[in-house]
């Protein structure tokens, strides 16, 4: 009866899921962004992280000014790029994209919300300031963000949140935003990135699994 018992704990050990873990990433520059200028500004996040990234988000508080201005994007330390906001609202029957002032948004893979682009077509919210709240999929759109409005309406996204899924996360990350329209001003408030990853080996399972394995074999030592 003993033995069986603990064979069970080795294999209930042996048998425990992974365990996911998030870290976050955070900046509060407060910046009121140059009007019209694509210079615009950009920050880094030092991500000390060696196991494959199993979902990450980016959440953007930014007030003011009009949210058809904007555009922002993440970099990875590979190189591969994310569009997270690429002139919002901008179609072929609309020049200048979407007049509503800020975000209170996370941008995350497999959003039911739907793309962030589209919100107003998409039943989208707002808090007392005008800001856009959610979570929404990140725009994705892979083209110039001074491009005409037409050549939007005609654009899939395709550089999406989801393309680093399973990417290693470890190395300096970038984050751009710029204004690109004349008239009004949004001001940067915070940017969070988080990157949740399995973190492995799963040390605690192996040393259960390895005691429960030990203690069998005493057991079935000593009952010789």
């Amino acid at each position: 009866m003993k033995i069986k018992l603990i064979l069970g704990l080795c294999l209930a050990a042996l048998g425990l899921p992974a365990q996911t873990m998030t870290n976050s990433y955070s900046v509060t520059p407060g910046l009121l962004l140059p009007d019209n200028n694509a210079n615009g500004y950009s920050t880094t996040f030092t991500v000390n992280l060696e196991n494959s990234i199993t979902d990450i988000s980016v959440a953007l508080d930014i007030t003011g000014g009009f949210n058809g201005d904007l555009y922002t994007y993440l970099v990875s330390p590979t190189g591969q790029m994310a569009v997270l906001l690429n002139r919002v609202g901008r179609s072929g029957s609309s020049a200048y994209g979407y007049s509503n002032t800020g975000f209170d948004i996370t941008l995350a893979t497999g959003s039911t919300q739907g793309n962030v682009h589209n919100y107003q077509n998409l039943g989208a919210n707002y808090n007392l300031d005008g800001q856009l709240t959610g979570t929404w999929t990140a725009d994705g759109r892979n083209l110039d963000p001074r491009s005409s409005g037409s050549l939007f309406s005609g654009t899939s996204p395709t550089l999406g949140l989801d393309n680093y899924i399973g990417a290693d996360p470890y190395g300096v990350w970038t984050f751009f935003i710029a204004d690109l329209s004349p008239g009004g001003q949004s001001t940067l408030q915070g940017i969070t990135l988080n990157i949740m990853t399995v973190p492995e080996p799963q040390t605690w399972v192996m040393l259960g699994g390895g005691m429960a394995v030990f203690c069998l074999c005493r057991s079935w030592r000593f009952r010789r």
